[in-house]
């Protein structure tokens, strides 16, 4: 049967009188869904708004493709003329590290979860719980300095273009500020993410790239001497070939960006058509699709990596590239303007400033469905994390402050950047050499381990290259952490049950006792159906009749409640009923004793009209102590709990059911 009348959280907004203005902002706040944005972390997404693997593949390409706008001139900062030789190394474990790990992410999260999702399979209990709360914060960090840092990028386009007035010259924090307002502006007049919008993005912005591309070849290869006089710094530099690949591998994390359209491009799954009828636990054509969806993204991306990499080292002068120079987050852009004119190059500014702010705006997107995706499922997001417009306000504040915090410095936020995806795609990594050792695939396991201790050097290379970073991610996750365990606090006393029903011979029991009259329901603590003794029945019904005056011919019903995994917050209720010997009872595994006593009540006094009584026992010992139990471990103090759950479920005291305490 359907949930309790009384199953519902009091401290929904419909509940409180309030302004025009608060009714905006907390529209939506009683949907039961994640987010109405179409993004990344959508909870689900309808057929009809499915498109084909290579239009999604745009939706991932607007974060991933965009990264050309900066990678180029963040390679040749931190390689010099390594650059490309250093690319060469990312675009090796793009295909063979990461691409593999992430095809099989999409084979075990078909749903868009990622490997946050594979974590909670894999992680138990609070452990479990707690990791993917920091690895939210580092996501949470993945994605707000793509806001920032494209952002940050497109005024830098503004500012260089030849065409634009002098006076803005200086004022990169400025403008970048008013791209992210009106980021933010956009999401809260209510913003409909299309498909079609960044299928045409990216098309104009890989062709206009191709273009750059040629040229920058074509001046490469006809100009005399520019490839002589880039080998010869390279053997000055550096001696001999081995030395090269050695300082490549050690500079190689500070272009991680590279990398950063994995987790997207799994995030997206959701948007992909599949084969109609097929099973939603096991859509085999949305997996294909998203497999093609990565690999083709992979090869693209790699293709422009090493081109680009290495025109723009070999063309443009080394000082351009340097923090006011010319080509510093901008590298294609020049050569745009140098080689093809100021027509062609406001033209290519113009397509690569939508692109970062389409980035900008497919990284909010993913925001808005993450947090809502993860935090109320563990009851760790307060009540307006719910809704779109206070999470846009939130997250607008902390883009504006990490803005100003890193001076709209394209090169100053890279290494924050570098170690949000890093962290990602490490613990995809681990999570599917996890999965191959579960199921005994040796061969995979060893090579994912080999790719997930490559990452993980990586990633500790770049935290101490660029501390930062990791600063950044603790700040998001200790916010987080505080947030959710407060909220957590605040949501105890909701009945958190999604969805209560009995089988056959439950509700038999509980309509039985009801043509009696009265329902008499026992509680009963209980470790596991391993414990069942029926003296223990024996001796607890006799106690009860005693204390609480239960007449000798009553009927009663014991109730059981097994706490399984607390860190659980809402769960469905399945009861079944039990007898031992002349022992009636109702067991339930569930997240919390108090909470799911209450909503199996309530449940009963739906199904039959009659307001149960419900018999406890005080629990023994210090009563903070008690608290701190029902809040982590699901048990504590039951019966004041179970009482108060039931209150604030039901207003009217006589629509409550009756709670009994002995002595």
């Amino acid at each position: 049967m359907d949930a309790p009348e009384g199953d519902h959280d009091v401290t929904t907004t419909d509940q409180r009188p309030g302004s025009g203005f608060r009714t905006w902002l907390l529209e939506g706040a009683n949907e039961d869904r994640y987010s109405r944005h179409p993004g990344p972390m959508v909870k689900q997404t309808e057929e009809a708004h499915q498109r084909s693997w290579w239009k999604v593949m745009c939706l991932t390409g607007v974060d991933y493709f965009s990264t050309l706008g900066y990678q180029p001139g963040i390679a040749a900062v931190a390689a010099g003329v390594l650059s490309p030789m250093a690319t060469l190394v990312l675009v090796a474990l793009t295909l063979f590290g990461a691409l593999p790990v992430y095809r099989r992410v999409a084979r075990e999260s078909p749903h868009g979860g990622g490997s946050l999702a594979m974590f909670t399979h894999v992680l138990p209990r609070w452990t479990g719980k707690l990791f993917i709360l920091v690895l939210l914060g580092f996501a949470a960090t993945d994605f707000v300095i793509t806001m920032t840092l494209s952002a940050a990028d497109g005024a830098a386009h503004i500012v260089e273009n030849p065409l634009v007035p002098h006076w803005l010259t200086g004022h990169s924090v400025l403008i970048t500020l008013v791209l992210l307002a009106l980021l933010a502006a956009i999401f809260l007049k209510g913003f409909a993410e299309a498909i079609s919008t960044a299928v045409v993005l990216v098309g104009a912005y890989l062709a206009l790239n191709v273009v750059v591309a040629v040229v920058g070849l074509w001046h490469v290869f006809t100009a005399s001497g520019l490839v002589v006089d880039w080998t010869h710094a390279l053997t000055a530099q550096h001696g001999s070939i081995f030395a090269m690949v050695g300082v490549s591998l050690l500079v190689f994390p500070k272009l991680a960006l590279g990398l950063s359209g994995f987790e997207t491009g799994v995030a997206v799954m959701p948007q992909i058509k599949g084969e109609p009828g097929e099973p939603e636990d096991d859509p085999q054509a949305r997996i294909a699709g998203a497999r093609k969806l990565l690999t083709t993204a992979a090869l693209i991306m790699s293709g422009f990596l090493i081109v680009t990499s290495f025109i723009t080292v070999v063309l443009i002068p080394a000082k351009e590239f340097q923090s006011g120079g010319s080509a510093n987050g901008r590298a294609l852009a020049y050569l745009a303007h140098h080689y093809l004119g100021d027509g062609f190059g406001t033209v290519y500014d113009i397509s690569t400033i939508a692109i970062l702010w389409f980035a900008g705006a497919s990284a909010m997107a993913g925001l808005l469905n993450l947090v809502p995706r993860y935090l109320p499922r563990y009851g760790m997001a307060p009540e307006w994390a719910r809704t779109t417009r206070p999470l846009v306000l939130v997250f607008a504040v902390i883009a504006f402050g990490i803005t100003w915090y890193f001076d709209a410095d394209v090169d100053a936020q890279g290494g924050a950047y570098a170690t949000g995806v890093l962290v990602l795609i490490t613990s995809a990594a681990v999570a599917v050499t996890l999965s191959a050792a579960r199921k005994r695939e040796v061969g995979k396991m060893i090579g994912f381990g080999i790719v997930s201790a490559v990452f993980v050097y990586t990633t500790i290379l770049n935290i101490f290259e660029k501390p930062e970073g990791v600063q950044l991610a603790s700040l998001f996750i200790l916010a987080i952490i505080v947030v959710s365990f407060i909220s957590r606090a605040r949501r105890a006393f909701e009945l958190r049950a999604i969805e209560v029903d009995f089988d056959d011979k439950a509700a038999w029991l509980i309509d039985k006792i009801a043509s009696s009259g009265t329902i008499r329901i026992v509680t009963h603590d209980l470790e596991g159906v391993e414990d069942r003794e029926p003296g223990e029945y024996r001796q607890k019904e006799a106690e009860q009749r005693l204390e609480s005056h239960i007449p000798a011919q009553a009927p009663i019903l014991f109730l059981e409640v097994i706490v399984r995994d607390a860190s659980e917050f809402s769960t469905d209720l399945h009861v079944r009923a039990v007898e031992l010997d002349c022992y009636k009872i109702l067991s339930v595994e569930a997240a919390a004793i108090p909470n799911s006593i209450a909503a199996i009540l309530l449940a009963i006094r739906d199904r039959t009209g009659l307001n149960p009584h419900v018999y406890f026992e005080w629990t023994e010992g210090n009563p903070i102590t008690n608290l701190l139990k029902f809040l982590f471990v699901g048990e504590g103090e039951v019966a004041p709990v179970t009482r108060e759950i039931l209150r604030r479920a039901v207003p009217d005291p006589h629509q409550r059911p009756h709670v009994h305490v002995d002595s």
